[in-house]
């Protein structure tokens, strides 16, 4: 199982980026997908999930109205488009896959971990 993100970088206070994981084909047609994020001297934390059919999201409170998690079954790719980005959204994200199917918010109900992205958010 191999999951691979992408799209992270450096972006002033107010502006987007869209990150991106592409998965497995065997797996990503039937897992939940999410996204956690973990700060310098911080814990790791959720922040957007989606369920398998995509019908389902939860997002985190910090990011609520903000970002958006979406996925394309025909490119086994997961997104998370984040908007009007904040100095506190910079961190490493993570994209992770659950074998329970269920846009699920936390990090041990998650059984495969891509690498993490950068992103910086400048004020």
């Amino acid at each position: 199982v191999q999951l691979q993100a992408s799209g992270g970088g450096l972006v002033q206070a107010g502006g987007s980026l869209r990150l991106s994981c592409a998965a497995s084909a065997r797996i990503f047609s039937s897992y939940g997908m999410g996204w956690f994020r973990q700060a310098p001297g911080k814990e790791r934390e959720f922040v957007a999930s989606i369920n398998w059919t995509g019908g389902t999201t939860t997002y985190a409170e910090s990011v609520k109205g903000r970002f958006t998690i979406s996925r394309d079954s025909a490119k086994n790719t997961v997104y998370l488009q984040m908007n009007s980005l904040k100095p506190e959204d910079t961190a490493a994200y993570y994209c992770a896959a659950s074998t329970f199917g269920l846009a699920v918010t936390t990090a041990r109900q998650y059984h495969y971990w891509g690498q993490g992205t950068k992103v910086t958010v400048s004020s």
